[in-house]
């Protein structure tokens, strides 16, 4: 009997396109259910009943809950299938996720308010953002990916956020590839895997909804 695979998700999610590329990395075959969270559907408040967020991954009937820990499930149990996500070496293991916490703090939250700020706390946002990609930057050195040569479990984190690059830079009115070009370089690259091309809205699309909820937040 085949799996029944899941995805409750929204579409500019920066973390619930983690979850797609990961399933796409595999080869997994999964039906996708795009959610509306000002109306949030039965099936998400049942299956993620603590934090009523996506993404959520059903598998066979049973939920899978934030963004990360959907990856290295994915990773774990179609660990027969290509593309192996984490690495095999139990402290490499425990650097990738050291790096993905670091992503969704220090990344997140500066990232967070450059589109929904102005003023004196978007400009230090803007300078907390490049400074904690300027750290990433260093950790990734002169590797093509986070992972080395293979695209991996901190790539993916990141990619969530590359997809976001071109609305922050508009929102915030600044340029992120003059500070950190290599980062940037490895960006590129990660956007233009299939995995991710076939998981990424438009650019565009994520422009035009930054300045949509800008408006209703600052503007």
């Amino acid at each position: 009997m085949a799996d029944e695979v899941i995805l409750l998700d929204f579409w500019p999610s920066p973390f619930g396109v983690r979850a797609r590329i990961a399933l796409r990395e595999k080869g997994v075959e999964f039906e996708y259910r795009e959610e509306n969270l000002r109306d949030k559907s039965p099936l998400l408040l049942q299956m993620n009943p603590v934090h009523k967020k996506i993404p959520v991954l059903i598998h066979n009937g049973k939920p899978v809950c934030e963004s990360m820990n959907v990856v290295q499930y994915i990773d774990e149990v179609w660990s027969d299938k290509k593309n192996p996500l984490l690495p095999s070496d139990s402290y490499q293991r425990a650097q990738a996720r050291f790096w993905v916490d670091f992503i969704d703090t220090k990344v997140y939250e500066p990232a967070d308010k450059i589109w929904s700020t102005k003023g004196e706390v978007q400009e230090k946002a803007k300078k907390e953002y490049i400074e904690a990609l300027k750290i990433l930057e260093s950790e990734l050195g002169n590797k093509p990916y986070f992972g080395g040569d293979n695209f991996g479990f901190i790539d993916i984190a990141m990619t969530g956020y590359y997809m976001w690059f071109e609305a922050s830079e508009k929102c915030g009115n600044f340029s992120i590839e003059p500070e950190c070009p290599t980062l940037m370089a490895s960006a590129k690259r990660c956007l233009q895997r299939d995995s991710v091309v076939n998981s990424v809205p438009d650019p565009e699309k994520i422009v035009e909804f930054a300045f949509k909820i800008r408006k209703i937040y600052c503007v």
